[in-house]
């Protein structure tokens, strides 16, 4: 049997379509977007800063951000381009030599997929020595037992790059890879003199070690060798530790990077647009400013200093809509 349908039907069927259409494509953009962020270890400072910022950013169940310990920097960006994360927090200095190919990943090509979402605050070098060890400049590190800490860290590669300012070696000292925490425990043991730790302050393992152990020294990298690094570097920037910042400790003049947080190009743009709106909102400013010491420095204003990889267009969308960049 043969059914006619009149003209009116028709377009009630049409319009059946279409709805039941847009309602099928409203259902996929409210599809959750999960968000992993790459910190650190638990010890640091990513770890804690990771936390507060995918807290207060998620918004499910459209946008879950999720923040995962790791073992920092280069692993972070190593994540990145295997898909296993789809952010992470890195040093300015292994963002900039991972999309360029350069320093640490000479000879492993450019990541050129990398981008950035902001930079969020100065990371400070610690050289962190036993009072025991009667350390008071970088070139005393020879024939001691340092921590350059663990592979795959950022701050290994800086420890290297402050050794040779110093006319230093890592064959020069006795060295051993090991997490910040680790490497206190070591100290508090008596089995190190020294350790490197790139993080801003203050910082737990150094917090801890400063009020149980035999007391702490922080090395100060300043002076001519220091300019000469930042010369070379152009990443570097003088820093300072204020007085008190860690028990028993004076100020001290050091050394810093940015702490950035990167993206890849392959995360949508409309994705990414939210979660950099979602962290200038006033709800994770508030979170931010009780949560952690460093969180205080992490604005706005700042968002784009020391950009040495290109932003992610969904970053830019947003940073053009607040006025930090030109359209």
């Amino acid at each position: 049997m043969s059914t006619k349908l009149t003209r009116r039907e028709l377009a009630k069927i049409g319009l059946g379509l279409g709805a039941a259409a847009a309602l099928g494509r409203s259902a996929f953009a409210q599809a959750p977007a999960f968000f992993r962020i790459g910190t650190g270890g638990t010890a640091g400072t990513y770890y804690p800063v990771g936390g507060l910022i995918a807290n207060a950013v998620s918004n499910p169940p459209q946008l879950v951000l999720t923040a995962q310990a790791s073992n920092g920097s280069v692993a972070n960006v190593n994540s990145i381009v295997s898909g296993a994360l789809e952010s992470g927090f890195t040093q300015a200095d292994v963002a900039y030599w991972a999309h360029t190919g350069t320093g640490l990943f000479e000879g492993k090509g450019k990541i050129e997929d990398l981008r950035l979402l902001a930079n969020l605050y100065p990371e400070s070098i610690h050289l962190v020595a036993a009072k025991s060890a009667n350390i008071k400049s970088v070139a005393d590190l020879k024939g001691k037992r340092v921590s350059m800490d663990e592979p795959g860290s950022g701050t290994l590669v800086d420890a290297r790059i402050i050794l040779s300012g110093w006319g230093l070696k890592e064959t020069d000292v006795k060295a051993d890879f090991l997490k910040p925490n680790q490497a206190a425990e070591r100290m508090r043991d008596g089995g190190l003199d020294a350790f490197f730790f790139v993080g801003g302050y203050p910082t737990s393992a150094i917090t801890e070690l400063a009020a149980t152990g035999g007391g702490i020294d922080l090395v100060p990298l300043a002076g001519p060798e220091a300019d000469a690094i930042r010369k070379q570097y152009s990443f570097f920037a003088a820093d300072d530790i204020p007085a008190g910042t860690y028990k028993d400790v004076g100020a001290v003049k050091t050394l810093a990077v940015g702490a950035q947080w990167v993206t890849s190009a392959k995360v949508p743009d409309a994705v990414v647009y939210e979660v950099v709106k979602g962290l200038w909102s006033d709800k994770t400013r508030a979170a931010l400013d009780a949560g952690h010491a460093k969180g205080k420095m992490i604005r706005k204003e700042n968002a784009l200093a020391g950009a040495g990889i290109p932003v992610h267009p969904g970053a830019e969308r947003f940073y053009k809509e607040a006025g930090l960049l030109k359209g």
